[in-house]
């Protein structure tokens, strides 16, 4: 095969990989943009707000990672995490007694009219639906920071391709056209092996 034709095939090969990469780059954007947006529209139409800083209700030191969102609104997936965890998981700790929602459950049904059980089993299912609903949302805006990363990965690689492809494009212009692949290496008439 000529040099020149393995380069112009190769050529066309990177230019048809870094049209895929751009393609697929820009759906990752717009799978990033999607998600970002949705996750932000759906925790601000909650209108939940950290507590401000200095605030009672996030003093103990199970609340620290609470302390960098302070006073502000809750509208991303990493605060929902944080929010899910350090403030609604700390407070169902205290609520349960240290007991999870099945246990309580389980409790409950074996004491029926026990209201105050009861109350504290309703107590530990809305707050564990709720802190799970928020780590959707941290799963959810996870997902769309991975698309952003994979976007701009793709992006990169589309752009390598094209230098490469160019690179070897400007190559087969360059070599002459009797050149063969593999080039044969023959030995000098007369040489000592």
């Amino acid at each position: 095969m000529k040099r020149r034709t393995f380069d112009s095939m190769v050529s066309i090969v990177g230019l048809f990989l870094a049209g895929v990469l751009v393609v697929a780059g820009s759906l990752l954007t717009w799978a990033h943009n999607f998600v970002t947006d949705e996750v932000h529209n759906q925790l601000s139409a909650q209108q939940i707000y950290f507590p401000p800083k200095g605030s009672e209700s996030i003093a103990g030191k199970e609340y620290a990672p609470m302390q960098k969102y302070a006073g502000q609104q809750l509208t991303t997936g990493a605060q929902a995490q944080v929010y899910a965890d350090s403030f609604i998981g700390n407070h169902l700790k205290k609520a349960g007694g240290g007991l999870t929602y099945a246990q309580l459950s389980t409790k409950a049904q074996a004491s029926p009219d026990d209201q105050k059980l009861a109350g504290q089993v309703a107590t530990m299912f809305k707050g564990e639906t709720l802190r799970g609903l928020l780590l959707n949302a941290y799963a959810f805006g996870t997902m769309g920071t991975i698309a952003g990363i994979a976007a701009l990965s793709a992006f990169i690689a589309a752009g390598v391709m094209l230098l490469l492809a160019g690179l070897g494009l400007w190559h087969s212009r360059r070599v002459s056209p009797t050149v063969e692949i593999p080039a044969v290496h023959r030995p000098l008439v007369g040489a000592n092996a």
